[in-house]
């Protein structure tokens, strides 16, 4: 028969697509957007001071009786965090401890102003005063200076070693913090690059498994670095591939050149920072302020190292001279700046992606937003304005955050209050830490990495969870620790990617049946006792079709079904079968009902003769992945195998409209013969159509 089937009953609800206004073009909406930036009224003026500089519109809002006590608290608690810290961070960055006091000065103050995080602590972190000091030494090695001596040994300043060095008009540590302050200048700008032009969403490409295994290579690293501090020896600072493995070497050949008062200072005072933190862990709920256990280890180990004169008698490296004041501000060197552009690309990624995190994880635990454009606004400026006073570079920092929190922070003015505290060890109290022993220093910074190194734990879980996502991790921290921390997250950015990819590649292809007489359906190789449709296929792909997993889409599908419908169809078309389907068929789109009554029965040896794809995990579909549908529904229609699809979301829909699946001739089929809202509305329509399909044949 010719004529076609009356239109099907009781199909549902019919969906009417709205009119979408008329998209503007590129150049209007230019002009919109360029007349919006450039118009200027007082209303406009003070709403970009206020996103600019969040503190003041928050501080319009602040209720001193709630707030202040617990502002100023963890204000306090965190600078007397800081000192200690600052001091021993400084052996990582290379650099005098007076720098860090100013980084941890300044970084506070700025983002109490241009922050949008309350509980967010920024200063100095760990894993970038490493890449810092990984740079300087590299650049100081280069320019003639010693970089197995320190910054903080008395006399730093007068070691060159070769003409080239001597052309310099300043020392070791004036050479050192000029090329820390070019790499911070670098970083900033690249930040605040990114939040101008909004490019907040990139840090979401670095993953949290990507993160942890990278805070847990440079962990390693940072670690590897103290430990001729923690034994008082003296051994080359490699630099380069393999610089974990080659610093242990070296320790392994100068053990017994050990220090034996830095060994006893050192063991002494793990064993106090452990011990405390341990019982700071576990009784922190009976604890209203954390124990400043480093602050008092550095000032009885002073005191000790002072009065026992250990410098004079046992030859325990000390902090030297730290001077008080601030210096005068000084514009970092372009040449450096060049030298050092490609190293920064790193750290302002790392420390991006970690503030970002942190101003979310704790947005969402207390309930408000931050702006992550914002934040990296933020983060740039706490680096830009800095460079020029001799500060390096700075993120946010997790376990100051922490503490932030657990004593009782509101706002960021408690950020106020730890540089009040780090202001006064800067104008008066430095010089008291003179006689500090550096392998005190050294265990203030391994104790510090214990959260980190702990994560080595998670593993296991993380590897039952997603193999994936432990991949990425062990990869990362693997090449943090063996090549170096730019390749370590150079590896685990393309880790991710190429663990996202596989996802996608390859996703969950299932066959679905009917769970007992519900309108649902489900995996029939997952769950037991579902019924599967006669004649029916349900076939449901875990994920977007693409070009890059179109191959593995058809492969799926021709398999679960026991059907290759594409060599199938191609080989009667070879034969010149009679059941070839003719120019205005289903292979161009057009009418989907019955051609002729032995076509529509051929599929009774496939077993089945409709396919219906639950569409519903098809994220989108791409130009490959339109053309594999339009080839595959052409295969199907050659054998007189309808192809439905079922649960497609408006994406998906405007994309197979736009695409000319649909069609728009007057032969087509409407979308609503094509698409269907649920999996069993398709079905059920399914075997209606071949109901009167059969019912025509029986009666020409």
């Amino acid at each position: 028969m010719d004529e076609s089937p009356e239109p099907l009953q009781n199909r549902g609800p019919v969906l009417v697509r709205r009119q979408r206004p008329a998209p503007r073009g590129l150049c209007e909406m230019l002009k919109a957007r360029l007349w919006r930036s450039c118009s200027c009224s007082v209303l406009s003026a003070r709403a970009l001071v206020q996103d600019l500089l969040p503190a003041t519109s928050w501080l319009r809002q602040y209720r001193p009786r709630e707030y202040l006590a617990g502002d100023v608290m963890s204000g306090l608690v965190i600078g007397i965090i800081l000192v200690p810290q600052a001091i021993a961070y400084s052996l990582l960055a290379g650099l005098q401890p007076i720098y860090s006091l100013y980084t941890s000065f300044f970084a506070n103050l700025i983002y109490f102003l241009m922050g949008t995080s309350r509980h967010v602590s920024v200063g100095i972190f760990s894993l970038l005063c490493l890449m810092v000091g990984q740079v300087v030494d590299r650049e100081l090695q280069l320019a003639g200076f010693d970089p197995s001596q320190d910054g903080l040994q008395p006399g730093a300043n007068s070691s060159i070693l070769n003409s080239s060095a001597a052309m310099l008009d300043c020392g070791r540590d004036c050479y050192a913090i000029r090329i820390a302050t070019a790499l911070t200048l670098m970083t900033g700008l690249y930040q605040v690059l990114m939040g101008v032009l909004r490019l907040g969403f990139v840090s979401a490409y670095l993953s949290q498994p990507l993160l942890d295994g990278f805070a847990m290579g440079a962990s390693v690293t940072i670690l590897t670095s103290q430990l001729k501090h923690l034994l008082g020896v003296r051994i080359p600072r490699h630099q380069g591939p393999g610089m974990v493995v080659l610093t242990w070497l070296s320790l392994l050949r100068s053990v017994g050149q050990a220090n034996v008062c830095d060994v006893v200072t050192s063991t002494v005072c793990l064993v106090v920072l452990l011990a405390a933190k341990e019982l700071s862990d576990r009784y922190r709920h009976r604890l209203r302020v954390p124990l400043p256990t480093e602050l008092l280890v550095i000032v009885v180990a002073t005191l000790v190292s002072h009065f026992g004169q250990l410098h004079r008698r046992f030859g325990s490296s000390v902090a030297g001279d730290i001077p008080t004041g601030f210096m005068p501000p000084q514009v970092p060197e372009p040449r450096l700046m060049q030298r050092v552009a490609l190293d920064a690309v790193a750290l302002a990624l790392v420390g991006a992606a970690f503030s970002i995190s942190l101003a979310e994880m704790f947005a969402r635990s207390h309930g408000y937003s931050v702006r992550a454009n914002q934040e990296l606004l933020a983060v740039g400026c706490c680096n830009v304005l800095p460079a020029f006073l001799h500060c390096f570079a700075t993120s946010a920092a997790l376990a100051k955050s922490l503490v932030k929190i657990a004593t009782g922070c509101r706002t960021q003015l408690s950020s106020v209050v730890s540089a009040t505290v780090v202001l006064l060890v800067l104008l008066a109290l430095a010089p008291l830490f003179h006689d500090l022993q550096r392998s005190v220093l050294a265990c203030v910074i391994v104790v510090s990495l214990r959260g980190a190194l702990r994560k080595v734990w998670d593993l296991p879980r993380l590897w039952q969870m997603s193999p994936a996502d432990a991949l990425v991790w062990a990869g990362t921290a693997a090449t943090s620790m063996l090549v170096s921390t730019e390749a370590g997250l150079l590896a685990g950015v393309i880790l991710s990617l190429l663990s996202l990819a596989g996802r996608t590649q390859r996703p969950r292809a299932t066959l679905l049946a009917r769970i007992g007489n519900s309108a649902f359906y489900e995996d029939a190789t997952e769950f037991e006792g579902l019924v599967p449709e006669p004649g029916v296929r349900v076939f449901r792909f875990g994920g977007p079709l693409y070009y890059a997993n179109k191959d593995f889409f058809l492969r799926s599908l021709y398999s679960l079904t026991g059907l290759d419908a594409g060599c199938v169809a191609a080989r009667r078309k070879e034969r010149g079968s009679e059941w070839e389907v003719g120019e205005g068929g289903p292979a161009q789109g057009k009418d989907l009902g019955p051609v002729s009554s032995r076509a529509a029965l051929a599929p009774a040896a496939a077993g089945f003769h409709t396919v219906v794809i639950d569409c519903a995990p098809l994220l989108f579909l791409d130009a490959a992945g339109m053309t594999t549908l339009q080839d595959l529904r052409r295969d199907y229609g050659a054998l007189g195998i309808s192809l439905l699809l079922a649960c497609c979301s408006p994406t998906v829909r405007d994309v197979l409209s736009r695409g000319g699946f649909l069609g728009e001739g007057p032969g087509d089929v409407a979308e609503e013969e094509q698409l269907f809202l649920s999996v069993h509305d398709a079905v059920q329509t399914a075997r209606a159509r071949h109901r009167e399909l059969e019912a025509t044949d029986a009666h020409p």
